[in-house]
Protein backbone atom coordinates (compact mmCIF):
# COMPACT_ATOMS: atom_id res chain seq x y z
CA UNK A 1 0.00 0.00 0.00
CA UNK A 2 2.86 2.39 0.83
CA UNK A 3 4.52 1.44 -2.67
CA UNK A 4 1.25 2.50 -4.08
CA UNK A 5 1.19 5.54 -2.88
CA UNK A 6 4.74 6.40 -3.05
CA UNK A 7 4.32 5.75 -7.01
CA UNK A 8 0.79 8.16 -7.12
CA UNK A 9 2.85 10.84 -5.57
CA UNK A 10 5.69 10.53 -7.65
CA UNK A 11 3.20 10.73 -10.90
CA UNK A 12 1.02 13.46 -10.04
CA UNK A 13 3.45 16.27 -11.02
CA UNK A 14 3.84 15.24 -14.41
CA UNK A 15 -0.32 14.79 -14.47
CA UNK A 16 -0.20 18.22 -13.52
CA UNK A 17 2.59 19.53 -15.88
CA UNK A 18 0.36 17.70 -19.04
CA UNK A 19 -2.42 19.52 -17.94
CA UNK A 20 -0.78 22.62 -17.19
CA UNK A 21 0.48 22.84 -20.73
CA UNK A 22 -2.65 21.73 -22.68
CA UNK A 23 -3.94 24.86 -20.58
CA UNK A 24 -1.89 27.26 -22.05
CA UNK A 25 -1.71 25.46 -25.25
CA UNK A 26 -5.54 26.23 -25.59
CA UNK A 27 -5.45 29.53 -23.99
CA UNK A 28 -2.31 30.41 -26.90
CA UNK A 29 -4.80 29.25 -29.70
CA UNK A 30 -8.26 31.27 -28.22
CA UNK A 31 -5.77 34.32 -28.23
CA UNK A 32 -4.66 33.91 -31.75
CA UNK A 33 -8.35 33.25 -32.53
CA UNK A 34 -9.47 36.33 -30.72
CA UNK A 35 -7.30 39.10 -32.60
CA UNK A 36 -9.73 41.76 -33.34
CA UNK A 37 -12.30 41.50 -31.12
CA UNK A 38 -12.76 43.47 -28.05
CA UNK A 39 -13.91 44.44 -24.92
CA UNK A 40 -17.71 42.24 -24.25
CA UNK A 41 -17.23 40.72 -27.76
CA UNK A 42 -13.57 39.25 -26.72
CA UNK A 43 -14.59 38.16 -22.90
CA UNK A 44 -17.76 36.28 -24.25
CA UNK A 45 -15.55 34.90 -27.04
CA UNK A 46 -12.63 33.97 -24.88
CA UNK A 47 -15.46 32.48 -22.21
CA UNK A 48 -16.60 30.00 -24.80
CA UNK A 49 -13.50 29.07 -27.03
CA UNK A 50 -11.81 28.03 -23.12
CA UNK A 51 -14.64 26.16 -21.91
CA UNK A 52 -15.11 24.35 -25.48
CA UNK A 53 -14.31 20.49 -25.41
CA UNK A 54 -12.10 19.56 -27.93
CA UNK A 55 -12.91 17.74 -30.88
CA UNK A 56 -12.13 14.22 -31.28
CA UNK A 57 -11.25 13.47 -35.19
CA UNK A 58 -12.34 9.56 -35.69
CA UNK A 59 -9.58 7.82 -36.32
CA UNK A 60 -9.55 5.99 -40.10
CA UNK A 61 -9.20 2.02 -39.24
CA UNK A 62 -6.94 0.15 -41.31
CA UNK A 63 -7.66 -2.77 -43.61
CA UNK A 64 -6.91 -5.31 -41.64
CA UNK A 65 -8.02 -3.26 -38.20
CA UNK A 66 -11.41 -3.62 -40.33
CA UNK A 67 -11.72 -7.40 -40.91
CA UNK A 68 -10.44 -7.45 -37.73
CA UNK A 69 -13.73 -5.42 -36.41
CA UNK A 70 -16.18 -7.10 -38.90
CA UNK A 71 -14.72 -10.57 -38.15
CA UNK A 72 -15.14 -10.08 -34.18
CA UNK A 73 -18.66 -8.84 -34.37
CA UNK A 74 -19.44 -12.53 -36.80
CA UNK A 75 -17.47 -14.02 -33.68
CA UNK A 76 -20.15 -12.65 -30.86
CA UNK A 77 -21.36 -15.63 -28.75
CA UNK A 78 -18.53 -17.98 -29.70
CA UNK A 79 -15.86 -18.82 -27.08
CA UNK A 80 -12.59 -21.22 -26.58
CA UNK A 81 -11.24 -23.16 -29.37
CA UNK A 82 -14.28 -22.78 -31.43
CA UNK A 83 -13.66 -18.95 -31.57
CA UNK A 84 -10.12 -19.03 -32.32
CA UNK A 85 -10.70 -21.02 -35.33
CA UNK A 86 -13.55 -19.03 -36.68
CA UNK A 87 -11.05 -15.93 -35.81
CA UNK A 88 -8.22 -17.50 -37.80
CA UNK A 89 -10.48 -18.36 -40.68
CA UNK A 90 -12.16 -15.34 -41.21
CA UNK A 91 -8.60 -13.40 -40.75
CA UNK A 92 -6.93 -15.49 -43.60
CA UNK A 93 -10.04 -14.66 -45.49
CA UNK A 94 -9.46 -11.83 -48.62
Amino acid sequence: MKKLLLVVALCLPFFAVHAENAQQSKMATCNKDATGKKGDERKAFMKDCLSAKPVVEEKKLTPQQEKMKSCNADAKGMKGDERKTFMSNCLKKS
